[in-house]
């Protein structure tokens, strides 16, 4: 009992965890003002902006750093996996959703000759560069109020 006390009142798992939460609820939002309907989905997709992802590793590194020192090992290794973490957000994940429009395109086709009824995939796995920089940005925020 006492580990879950000390992993649920541990900064730096509830900011990191916190900053994600508030990612994505100003990505359903950000989704609902631009659309005019409220899609639900959005609170738990991958993809689009901000990036919830890259928020919640720069979260966890700047708080890190403000507290263990910008020049320890723990920061140095939180940033480094931070940087790996947003660097696959705006390119394998972000490949993966380009090629899943070009399945879905291709099944469009084929299913008019061949009947074929699979699900379309989903396309929305990554992000930009810009929305990958705006949840950075957003995370160091965070962080810097939550610490």
């Amino acid at each position: 009992m006492q580990v879950l006390i000390q992993i649920f009142t541990n900064k730096y798992f509830l900011v990191p965890l916190l900053t994600g939460f508030l990612a994505q609820i100003f990505k359903f939002f950000l989704y609902w003002y631009i659309n005019r309907e409220a899609d639900f989905r959005w609170l738990f997709y991958t993809g689009g902006m901000p990036s919830a992802h890259s928020a919640s590793v720069m979260s966890l590194s700047t708080i890190v750093g403000i507290n263990k020192g910008f020049d320890s090992v723990i920061f140095g290794v939180t940033l480094y996996f931070s940087l790996i973490v947003m660097y696959d957000a705006a390119g394998l994940r972000r490949a993966a959703g380009q090629q899943a429009r070009v399945i879905n395109k291709m099944m469009e086709e084929l299913k008019i000759s061949h009947r074929i009824r699979e699900e379309r995939l989903r396309e929305f796995l990554g992000h930009t560069p810009f929305e990958v920089l705006v949840g950075a940005i957003f995370g160091i925020l965070t962080g810097i109020l939550m610490r």
